[in-house]
C-alpha cells in the first residue's frame, strides 16, 4: 500500500479473490460492478457481478417441505466480458498459466481500478496485461475498460473477444446455492452497427428490461486500427472476435465503452434505443476518464477527511481505510439516486448477501450523507415514505393500526425477510423469525426527524415525513398494552436489535417482551410525534389530523404512553435487555472460545450442538447499548425520568460493562455501537472497537462475508464515529453542537460538512474544535459547545475548547 489514496493488492491469491473483487467494486450509485477480472466467469474463485439500484426479481423454491419465495437484487449482464488467446491456444485464465506478476490498484481519488498481470503460458510465451476501468460518476449510464496487451517475447496472433455475457445468475452466496438463481431471460442480441454490440434482457417476474450496448476500438501506437471482426452471437452472449498480429515487444490497446440502461431509469422511452444512443454520444475512454475524475474530485471536496500530525504508526492506513469506506458508500448511493426510487442495500451494490435487501442499516448511513449531500438522504427517505401504504397494509393484515415497516424491504415494501435460513455448520434449514424486528419503523422515524433537524427542510416534513412519523407512532401506540398489575404499558412478542434473542426458552411462539431498546424508543417517538405536529404549518397540521382521523383521545394516549411505559431495570440500575433476560443462565464463554476460537456466530455453533442461543444471556450485537448510541446520556436520563425511573451516572458504565461481557459481536454494527459508548470513559477499549469496525471489510473480520458484499452500515458508521462521536457533532435545538474528544494518536482531524446550506470545514484536536464557514452569501448559523452558543456567518471562524470558548474571528483560510 503506497499512500492514503491507493488500495493495492499484490500477488495472485485465488483464495482471496472474492474479497478483492468486493473491495475493488466500482459504482456511481445507479449501478456498480465488482472488481472481477474481465476474462473471468463465476467459477468458485471469481464472481463477476453488476447490480443496479432498485432492480429486483422474485423466484420460488420448495425448501424443507414448504414453498419459499425470495426477491433478489438481480445480477445483470456482464459488460466487462473481455477474453484473449495467444496463437492457437485456449482463452487465457490465470488458473491455467504461470502468473509472474499480478497487481491491483484502486485509485480512490479518481475512482479508477488498474490491473497489471504478467504470465507465461504453456508454450513458454510471456505476456503482460495492463487494464484500467471506471464506472462513470458523472454520466451514470456509462462505464469503460481499457486494456493494453504486450507480447513480451513472442510474435504471432492475438485473438481478443469483447462481448456482453447474459448467461449470469445470482450464485454469489454459497448458502443460497441449490435455490433458483436464474433471474434473466435474454430478449435479443444484436449488432446495431459494425462496431457496436447490444444485448437486451428481461427479468422473469418483475419484467424489468435491461439493455447493454458495447463499443470496442483498437489502437496501436496511439493510432486507431480496424482489425478483422467476427460476430459471435449465442443465445445469451454476444461478442466481437478480433484477430491481431503482434511482434515481440509490441503492444496493442483495446478500448471498450459500455452503456447500461434499465426500464426503471427516468427520461427513457425504451432501454435498447437509449443505450445505443448514449453509446453513440460517448467519447473515448481517456476523455470519459477525465470527466469521471472531475466528478470524484467534486465529491471528495464534500467528503473531505484528513488526519495530520498523527503519532500513531497506522495513521496513513487509518485514513486510507476511512476513504475506502466513503468510496464504497458513494459507489452504492450518490447524487444519481435522487431520481431513483431505491433504498440503501445493507451490503451495498457489491454482492448478493441478504439478497440486496434494505434493512435498518440506513440508520447508520444517513448521518454521513445528511451533513454533506442533504438532497440524497431526502431522496432515500422517500423510498420509505413512498412505501407508507404498504406498511399500513401490513399493519392491517396483522391486526394493527398505523404503519408496520418490514424488517427486510425490496422493491415494493412488503416483508422480504426469509422464512427459513440455513445453518452451514449443521446443514439444517431453520425457521427465521427476524421479521419480528419491528423496531425498523422506529429507525425510519428517527432518520426522518434527524434529517429535519439537520436541514430544517419543512417542505419534506410537511409533505412526506410527518405523516410517516405519525403512522409509525400510531402503530406502536396500538401495539402497547396496559398492564394493571404494574400500572404501566408493555410491548409483547417482538425482537430487539439483538438477533440472537428470538424467544423465551421452551416457548412455542417466537418473540420476547418489553425489549428495553424498543420500549424507550417508543417513548421517544411519542414525544417526537407531538413535536412534529407542533412544528407543522397550521393548515397542514389540520389536513393531517383530518386525513388520518387523528383524535384528541389518541393523542392523549400517546402522552400517557410517554409517561407510563415499562422499562425493565434491575435493582442494581442495569437496564435489562428484555423482561427475564437477567434470569437466563450464563454461558461458559471461556469454554466456547477455547473450543471454537471464533464465536461470532454462536447461534450456529449452539444449534449444531442441539442447543439454542435463546437459552442464555448471549447477545449477537448491541441492543440496550443502542440507546446510548442514538441518544446522549442526558437525553436518555430525561426520557427515563419522565417515566419515573432513575439513571444515575454510575449505572451507565455498569450497563456498558455488563453487555460488553455478554456480546459476541456477530454483527459488524456491534463494534460500531460499542466504540461509541466506550469513547468517553474507556478510550483504549473504544479504539479497539473503532479499529474493528473501520476494518470490518478490508480485513474481512467475519471470515469470508466481505466477498458476498460489503457491510455498508459499518463502513459509513466508521466515518460517523469520527464526526458525531469523537468530534461530538449534534444537530438539535436549531443549532450545530460539538463536544470534541479526539484521540491524540491521530493528531488533528479535519473534515468538511454542510449544515443548513452552509459549507463548513471542521478541525478537531483533542478537546479543541474550530469551525470555519465558507465565503459567500447565506444566513448565519448557530454553533455551540458546552454551554456556549455562537453565531457563525459566511467567511468566519469560531473556535471552542470543550470546557470553554473563544470568539469568532474573520476567516483566514477555509481550505
Amino acid at each position: 500500500m503506497t499512500d492514503a489514496w491507493t488500495l493495492v493488492f499484490d500477488g495472485w491469491d485465488p483464495a482471496d479473490e472474492g474479497r478483492r473483487e468486493a473491495l475493488c467494486t466500482l459504482g456511481n450509485g445507479r449501478f456498480a460492478t465488482r472488481g472481477a477480472a474481465p476474462e473471468s466467469a463465476a467459477d468458485g474463485v471469481h464472481y463477476p457481478g453488476t447490480y443496479a439500484a432498485g432492480c429486483y426479481n422474485r423466484l420460488r423454491d420448495e425448501i424443507a417441505g414448504r414453498c419459499v419465495e425470495n426477491e433478489s437484487l438481480v445480477n445483470l449482464p456482464n459488460w466487462l466480458d473481455l477474453r484473449f488467446a495467444v496463437g492457437d491456444g485456449e482463452w487465457i485464465e490465470l488458473s491455467g498459466v504461470g502468473v509472474l506478476e499480478h497487481r491491483l490498484e484502486l485509485d480512490l481519488r479518481r475512482g479508477l481500478l488498474s490491473r497489471t498481470t504478467r504470465f507465461v503460458d504453456g508454450a513458454g510465451r510471456r505476456t503482460s496485461v495492463h487494464q484500467r476501468r471506471f464506472v462513470h460518476m458523472a454520466r451514470p449510464h456509462l462505464a469503460g475498460l481499457h486494456t493494453v496487451i504486450t507480447a513480451e517475447d513472442w510474435s504471432g496472433r492475438l485473438c481478443v473477444a469483447s462481448g456482453i455475457d447474459g448467461s449470469v445468475t445470482n450464485s454469489g452466496v454459497r448458502r443460497y446455492q441449490g435455490m433458483s438463481s436464474r433471474h434473466l431471460e435474454i430478449v435479443s442480441t444484436e449488432q446495431p452497427d459494425p462496431g457496436t454490440l447490444l444485448l437486451v434482457a428481461r427479468t422473469t417476474q418483475s419484467r424489468l428490461r435491461f439493455a447493454a450496448a458495447a463499443r470496442t476500438r483498437v489502437w496501436r501506437d496511439e493510432v486507431p486500427e480496424e482489425p478483422p471482426r467476427r460476430l459471435r452471437s449465442e443465445a445469451d452472449r454476444i461478442a466481437h472476435e478480433l484477430d491481431l498480429e503482434l511482434r515481440a515487444g509490441e503492444a496493442v490497446a483495446i478500448e471498450k465503452v459500455v452503456a447500461l440502461v434499465t426500464s426503471r431509469d427516468v427520461a427513457v422511452s425504451e432501454p435498447a434505443a437509449a443505450a445505443v444512443d448514449l453509446l453513440a454520444d460517448a467519447p473515448g475512454f481517456d476523455e470519459l476518464l477525465e470527466s469521471h475524475a472531475l466528478a470524484w474530485h467534486q465529491l471528495w471536496r464534500r467528503f473531505r477527511f484528513e488526519l495530520t500530525d498523527g503519532r500513531g504508526p497506522g495513521t496513513v492506513e487509518t485514513l486510507r481505510t476511512l476513504r475506502l469506506n466513503v468510496f464504497h458508500l458513494l459507489a452504492s448511493v450518490s447524487s444519481h439516486n435522487v431520481d431513483l426510487d431505491a433504498g440503501i442495500p445493507a451490503r451495498g451494490l457489491h454482492g448478493e448477501a441478504y439478497r440486496g435487501h434494505v434493512f435498518w442499516d440506513e440508520l447508520f448511513v444517513f448521518p454521513v450523507l445528511t451533513l454533506r449531500l442533504p438532497e440524497l438522504p431526502r431522496a432515500l427517505l422517500r423510498y420509505r415514505t413512498r412505501r407508507l401504504d404498504a406498511a399500513r397494509w401490513a399493519a392491517r393484515l396483522a391486526g394493527h393500526t398505523g404503519a408496520m415497516y418490514p424488517w427486510q424491504s425490496g422493491s415494493d415494501g412488503r416483508e422480504e425477510t426469509q422464512q427459513v435460513h440455513l445453518n452451514p455448520r449443521s446443514g439444517r434449514w431453520l425457521p427465521d423469525t427476524s421479521h419480528l424486528q419491528r423496531h425498523v419503523g422506529l429507525a425510519v422515524a428517527y432518520s426522518i426527524w434527524q434529517y429535519y433537524q439537520s436541514t430544517g427542510d419543512m417542505e419534506f416534513l410537511a409533505t412526506h415525513g410527518a405523516e410517516t412519523i405519525l403512522e409509525i407512532a400510531r402503530f406502536w401506540a396500538g401495539l402497547a398494552s396496559y398492564d394493571p398489575a404494574i400500572d404501566r404499558y408493555r410491548i409483547w412478542g417482538v425482537m430487539g436489535p439483538d438477533e440472537y434473542s428470538t424467544r423465551y426458552p421452551g416457548a412455542a411462539e417466537p418473540g420476547i417482551d418489553d425489549n428495553a431498546y424498543t420500549n424507550v424508543m417508543v417513548v421517544w417517538l411519542m414525544l417526537r410525534a407531538e413535536e412534529v405536529l407542533a412544528a407543522l404549518p397550521p393548515t397542514r397540521r389540520i389536513e393531517l389530523e383530518e386525513g388520518l382521523g387523528l383524535s384528541r383521545a389518541e393523542r392523549l394516549r400517546w402522552q400517557e404512553l410517554s409517561r407510563r411505559m415499562y422499562v425493565p431495570i434491575a435493582p442494581d440500575g442495569i437496564i435489562s435487555q428484555f423482561e427475564g433476560y437477567r434470569e437466563l443462565p450464563e454461558l461458559d464463554w471461556d469454554d466456547y472460545r477455547r473450543r471454537y476460537g471464533d464465536i461470532q456466530r454462536l447461534d450456529r455453533i449452539l444449534e449444531a450442538e442441539g442447543r439454542s442461543v435463546d437459552d442464555y444471556q448471549v447477545s449477537k450485537q448491541a441492543d440496550v447499548l443502542m440507546l446510548f448510541y442514538l441518544m446522549s446520556a442526558d437525553e436518555l436520563r430525561e426520557l427515563l425520568g419522565r417515566l419515573g425511573y432513575e439513571l444515575p451516572p454510575e449505572a451507565i458504565p455498569r450497563t456498558i460493562d455488563y453487555y460488553l461481557a455478554r456480546t459476541c459481536h456477530g454483527s459488524t454494527l456491534s463494534a460500531l455501537v460499542h466504540a461509541w459508548v466506550l469513547a468517553r470513559a474507556h478510550r483504549e477499549q473504544a479504539m479497539e472497537h473503532f479499529d474493528r469496525v473501520l476494518n470490518s471489510d478490508i480485513a474481512d473480520i467475519q471470515g469470508g462475508t466481505t466477498a458476498e458484499g460489503v457491510h455498508l452500515g459499518a463502513m459509513a458508521g466508521s466515518v460517523d464515529l469520527l464526526q458525531r462521536c469523537f468530534a461530538g457533532v449534534e444537530t438539535r435545538q436549531d443549532a450545530l453542537w460539538f463536544n470534541p474528544h479526539w484521540p491524540d494518536r491521530y493528531g488533528r482531524l479535519t473534515f468538511a460538512m454542510e449544515y443548513r446550506g452552509q459549507p463548513l470545514t471542521v478541525e478537531v484536536c483533542g478537546r479543541r474544535v474550530q469551525v470555519s464557514a465558507g465565503p459567500g452569501t447565506g444566513r448565519p448559523i448557530r454553533v455551540g459547545c458546552g454551554d456556549e452558543v455562537r453565531e457563525l456567518r459566511p467567511g468566519q471562524t469560531v473556535g471552542f475548547v470543550a470546557e470553554g470558548t473563544y470568539a469568532a474571528s474573520a476567516r483566514v483560510d477555509a481550505d
